[in-house]
């Protein structure tokens, strides 16, 4: 069992919806939290498997897939659940268990908070 800190790309203030984890890349410098929470979020679809399992389910219809529909990407089983882990511990994939099969998600807060990340910050006039 891992002891490792779970630090979501998301967190969700008192009372609000969720916020991202860090400003635009191109706003101001990253904290060294942010930086930590951001490079966990690159390190984890820095691997193309993990790349493709998130594709599979961000991109699958209602927004969820469940592990059986999406394992399919050339590895064994225990290595699909190792990938899918570690997209959970980034923060980037939320699971729930019905029966015998576990279904993933990607929240729309956390792909819109990767593309805030990822969007150039206006410039000032």
């Amino acid at each position: 069992m891992s002891n490792a800190k779970v630090m979501p790309l998301i967190e969700p203030a008192a009372g609000q919806a969720l916020a991202p984890c860090c400003p635009p890349l191109t706003e101001r410098p990253f904290s060294a939290e942010e930086a930590e929470v951001a490079a966990r979020m690159f390190k984890a679809l820095g691997d193309p498997v993990r790349l493709r399992l998130f594709s599979a389910v961000a991109s699958h219809e209602g927004g969820e897939a469940c592990v059986c529909d999406i394992s399919d990407v050339g590895v064994s089983q225990p290595t699909v659940s190792h990938h899918l882990k570690k997209l959970k511990e980034a923060g980037l994939l939320t699971s729930e268990r019905r029966g015998t099969w576990v279904y993933y998600r990607v929240e729309p807060s956390v792909l819109a908070a990767m593309g805030k990340l990822l969007t150039i910050a206006p410039v000032p006039a």
